[in-house]
């Protein structure tokens, strides 16, 4: 298992005020449709995911319990994240949602011996079969949707696991309730500015505390949510049903 990190008063400090820098040099940049953004870094992807999440990619299947048969990765991406799941549960059979097809193409290559069912979908509109996975997965991909959104995915993610199953999510959190405000302010700022309507999505980061985080995925049906780790902006959390 990783080695937990927190940030002290005085790196929340300084972290905020950092972010509070770059958030007004972002402050009129032009906003970016989220498979646009992706479709244009994709040949340094994985390169600048794994410079910021290497550890985190390498262990996260130690948070997964054994057996298990079936897996919901939610925002696949290129499948970094399925590196560890493989290792530990080599005929474990992966179902693989995303919006991003050059990713999807990525991800194909690299798994093609694997038995991987991936799906090109919006997943908060895609239908999940009710009760099919023993476990559901999301790495890196929450954080650019409003709390409306996350409590829909996480009402998605409640019936479509297995009783007894669990949903891990890896993801960027807000290190206070001053963060999650600003950056939300940031989103809807941008979004009116550059006149882009509620139903496109937009590659902003809106992170939510863990107190917000924890509670969505409570209000869900989550019986027990509880936080496995954390490294300063992010953090594993794992919700049973």
């Amino acid at each position: 298992m990783l080695e937990s990190k927190t940030r002290t008063p005085e790196e929340i400090k300084k972290y905020m005020f950092e972010l509070k820098e770059w958030l007004a040099q972002e402050r009129n940049r032009p906003i970016e449709e989220m498979t646009d953004f992706f479709s244009k870094r994709i040949d340094d992807y994985d390169h600048v995911h794994l410079s910021h999440w290497a550890e985190e990619y390498a262990h996260i299947a130690d948070y997964f319990d054994t057996p298990l048969e079936t897996l919901l990765d939610l925002g696949c991406g290129t499948g970094l994240e399925l590196t560890s799941i493989y290792q530990k549960f080599p005929n474990v059979k992966i179902t693989g949602i995303d919006l991003s097809e050059d990713m999807m193409d990525r991800l194909r290559v690299k798994y093609a011996d694997k038995d991987i069912n991936l799906i090109l979908a919006d997943y908060f509109a895609y239908p999940l079969e009710a009760e099919k996975y023993d476990a559901a997965l999301s790495f890196e991909t929450l954080h650019h949707f409003k709390y409306l959104k996350k409590q829909k995915i996480y009402e998605k993610l409640f019936k479509t696991i297995k009783r007894g199953g669990y949903y891990i999510e890896c993801d960027y959190i807000a290190c206070c309730l001053e963060e999650e405000t600003i950056c939300l302010e940031q989103y809807e700022f941008k979004r009116k500015e550059n006149h882009i309507s509620d139903d496109v999505f937009v590659h902003i980061d809106i992170p939510l505390t863990l107190e917000h985080q924890i509670q969505l995925m409570r209000n869900a049906g989550f019986r027990d949510v509880h936080v496995l780790y954390e490294n300063e902006g992010t953090a594993i959390i794992k919700a049973e049903k």
